[in-house]
């Protein structure tokens, strides 16, 4: 068994529409430095990524509010050991500043250019292969800030926009893990801040955990594994990208791969969790008016607004 995970390869698919071809899973790189957890050091955060590339995963996943900063220059370091040109890097821009109570989103021209300079000059590399609006600036038009995505693209220093399905947080910001379930969450988590997280929607989200555990065990897989799986089988076209600072996780995410679910299986899944059931939001009140779902822009040039027209996460 231990021969065949080593052997086992990540398979890729077509992300999008433009050709861009990735690993069926990526690797999200935000934990590595911030959010969840004390940020690892740069050799265990470039054995993890150095690890995840020899399994089959080329596709990371940064963003430049990672740290802040902080993110981008460990992943850059660790594509120095790694074949550029085998790696499809994706990282985001949109939020300016952030604090425990909110975010300052900006998607103006040139911010959105600085902001891809300032990327590329911290992951030391000449191109970005996918490039996310990561929150959406509500004061500025959308057209405004796909236009100067678009010039950045006929510059080549973007190689694609941000199209395609990319799930992240897809173990529930760790939820499926267990760790919040069987362990309290760290004092220097950003889960704090989550609704999900906090108090009595904490204790009632765990039964939801349970259930998933014990249909795991009929599977014979763990919670985040079927988690991923259901993830993994919406499609043909879908890359999620968990996140992890431990080499057995990551290599147990790899395994989710190998899980094969019917429609009846995923239907069976998706019974055990109604949505209008799970409690809680499932970002902070002050983040939830930048996110895709909720923010309209101003109309370009005209009065009224553009309502659910952008495509950050």
């Amino acid at each position: 068994m231990a021969e065949e995970q080593k052997t086992f390869q990540v398979p890729r698919l077509k992300l999008g529409t433009q050709g861009l071809e990735v690993s069926k899973l990526g690797l999200g790189c935000m934990g590595l430095t911030w959010a969840y957890n004390d940020p690892v050091s740069d050799a265990v955060g470039i054995s993890i990524i150095k690890h995840a590339f020899n399994r089959g995963i080329s596709f990371f996943d940064t963003s430049d509010i990672y740290g802040p900063k902080t993110n981008e220059i460990l992943i850059g370091k660790a594509l120095k050991q790694l074949p550029r040109e085998k790696v499809q890097l994706a990282t985001k821009f949109g939020v300016a500043e952030k604090d425990a109570t909110g975010i300052i989103v900006k998607g103006n021209p040139e911010y959105v250019r600085a902001s891809v300079e300032a990327s590329l000059k911290r992951l030391d590399v000449e191109y970005i292969d996918l490039y996310y609006q990561h929150r959406v600036d509500i004061t500025t038009p959308i057209e405004d800030t796909m236009g100067e995505l678009k010039k950045l693209v006929e510059e080549g220093k973007i190689k694609e926009l941000g199209i395609g399905i990319v799930p992240y947080s897809p173990l529930g910001r760790g939820f499926f893990g267990g760790r919040a379930v069987v362990e309290s969450i760290p004092a220097n988590s950003i889960l704090a801040n989550f609704p999900r997280f906090q108090g009595e929607n904490l204790d009632m989200n765990k039964i939801f955990y349970l259930k998933i555990e014990k249909l795991g065990d009929k599977y014979g897989c763990t919670p985040a594994q079927l988690a991923l799986a259901w993830v993994l089988h919406r499609g043909d076209d879908v890359s999620p990208i968990p996140g992890t600072t431990k080499l057995k996780n990551l290599d147990s995410n790899i395994d989710s791969l190998k899980v094969k679910l019917t429609t009846e299986d995923l239907k069976e899944i998706c019974d055990l969790i109604p949505t209008n059931e799970v409690a809680g939001a499932s970002v902070p009140d002050s983040f939830s008016q930048f996110t895709w779902k909720f923010a309209n822009t101003p109309l370009q040039g005209k009065q009224g607004v553009n309502e659910h027209s952008a495509f950050g996460q």
